[in-house]
């Protein structure tokens, strides 16, 4: 269950007007990653950060930086010994229900800056992207 949740942390740079300019036609030159990680916080309690990160490709010359981190309190209140089953819980679960609050900071920061013609995938799916990372 998670108890709570909270943005942790914005990173968001446009360095120039020269990047400004030139981000609409080269937006489809960047990737979106995501970076889940755990660390126990109090007893049954575990903090998850989950990092959405645009990441330009190498040809882009004039780079934006963006990275913002939702954090989620999850108490589990019968602290599985299935190491795997809680590593999937964290990995796919938890990401799920932050995605939003990342899918609309991002949304917000880039409208606000603006930039209209940037899109992000409205559903992300953690779960194929999970058993992705475990091959």
């Amino acid at each position: 269950e998670i108890i709570s949740k909270f943005i942790k942390d914005i990173s968001f740079e446009i360095p120039s007007s020269e990047t400004f300019v030139t981000l609409e036609k080269e937006v489809s030159k960047y990737n979106l990653i995501f970076d889940i990680s755990s660390k126990s916080f109090k007893e049954k309690i575990i903090e998850v950060n989950t990092i959405l990160k645009l990441v330009a490709k190498e040809e882009v010359k004039k780079r934006i930086h963006v990275e913002i981190t939702v954090t989620a309190l999850v108490i589990f209140e019968a602290v599985s010994t299935n190491k795997e089953l809680l590593e999937k819980i964290i990995l796919t679960k938890v990401p799920v229900d932050v995605y939003p609050i990342l899918y609309d900071t991002f949304i917000y920061l880039f409208k606000k800056s603006g930039i209209k013609n940037v899109s992000i995938k409205k559903e992300v799916d953690f779960e194929k992207l999970y058993y992705e990372r475990k091959k």
